[in-house]
C-alpha cells in the first residue's frame, strides 16, 4: 500500500486526484467540478474552489494551504473509470471509507489499465466499421472491405500515436492508409461502394464524445473548456478529411 506523505494535504490531494482521473478519461469538465466541490463537502471542508480546463486543474479548499495545480497531458476515453470514481465519491458522501483508503482505491483506479485489451478494441472497431457500412445503405458485399480497413485505421492510430505523440498526424496517416487501403480494395473488384467503406471506415476515429462533450460543456457555462474541446474535434476532423482528401487526389 502507498504510503501518503503528507495527511495535511490529504482531502485536497483526494479531490485533485479524483478529478484528474475523471478528466484524463473522458468526463465533461463541469461533471469533474461538481465531483470534486462534492467530495470536499463530505470531508468537511464546505468552501472549496475548483478551476478546471481540459489540460489543468486548479483547486483549493478553505484552510488547506497551498492551492495545487495538476497539468493534464493525455487524455483517454474510459468511462468505467469515470463511473468507479463517481461511486467512490458517493461512498465518501455516505462515510462509508475513510480518506486513506478513499486515496488508495483512486490510486489503484489510476494506475488500472484499460477495460478491453487493444486487440479486443480493434476488432471492435472492425466490426462497428462494417456495420456503418450497412446503416448508411451501402452493400453487404462491402461489409468485409470496411471491416477490414476500419480495423486497419483504428490500428494505424494506436501504432502511429506511439510514434508521434502529436495525436493529429497519428489519425491524418490512419485516415492516409484507411482511403489508400479502400481504394485498393475496390480497384482489386475486393469493395464496389469506395465512399461507403471510407465513411465506415473512419467512423471509429470520429470524435463524438468530444463533441458531446464540448457541447454540454458550453451549455454548463464552462465557455473555455467547451470552446477547448470543440477545436480538439475540429482538428480531429480536419484530420481525418485530410487524409482521405490526399488519397481522392490521386484519382
Amino acid at each position: 500500500m502507498e504510503r501518503i506523505q503528507d495527511k495535511s494535504c490529504l482531502p485536497l490531494d483526494v479531490c485533485l486526484l479524483a478529478g484528474k482521473i475523471m478528466l484524463q478519461n473522458g468526463a465533461e469538465t463541469y461533471r469533474v467540478e461538481d465531483t470534486m466541490v462534492r467530495m470536499a463537502a463530505a470531508a468537511g471542508f464546505e468552501q472549496s474552489h475548483s478551476f478546471v480546463t481540459p489540460t489543468g486543474i486548479i483547486f483549493s479548499m478553505e484552510g488547506i494551504e497551498p492551492t495545487k495545480l495538476i497539468r493534464i497531458k493525455d487524455r483517454f476515453t474510459n468511462l468505467e473509470k469515470v463511473t468507479m470514481v463517481n461511486q467512490l465519491s458517493r461512498q465518501m458522501a455516505t462515510g462509508e471509507f475513510l480518506l486513506e483508503d478513499i486515496y488508495q482505491q483512486l490510486r489503484e483506479i489510476e494506475r488500472s489499465g484499460d477495460t478491453y485489451s487493444i486487440s479486443a478494441q480493434i476488432a471492435a472497431a472492425a466490426i462497428a466499421s462494417g456495420c456503418f457500412v450497412i446503416m448508411f445503405k451501402g452493400q453487404w458485399i462491402d461489409f468485409l472491405p470496411a471491416l477490414f480497413t476500419g480495423g486497419l485505421g483504428f490500428s494505424a492510430v494506436i501504432f502511429f500515436h506511439r510514434i508521434v505523440e502529436i495525436r493529429f498526424f497519428a489519425e491524418f496517416f490512419a485516415a492516409l492508409l484507411i482511403g489508400a487501403a479502400a481504394l485498393g480494395l475496390v480497384y482489386l473488384g475486393l469493395g464496389h461502394q469506395l465512399d461507403k467503406i471510407i465513411i465506415g471506415a473512419v467512423m471509429p476515429l470520429v470524435p463524438g464524445l468530444l463533441i458531446t462533450n464540448a457541447v454540454r460543456d458550453l451549455l454548463a457555462g464552462h465557455l473555455i473548456a467547451g470552446l477547448s474541446k470543440g477545436a480538439e474535434a475540429f482538428l480531429t476532423a480536419f484530420a481525418i478529411g485530410t487524409g482521405v482528401a490526399v488519397v481522392f487526389s490521386f484519382l
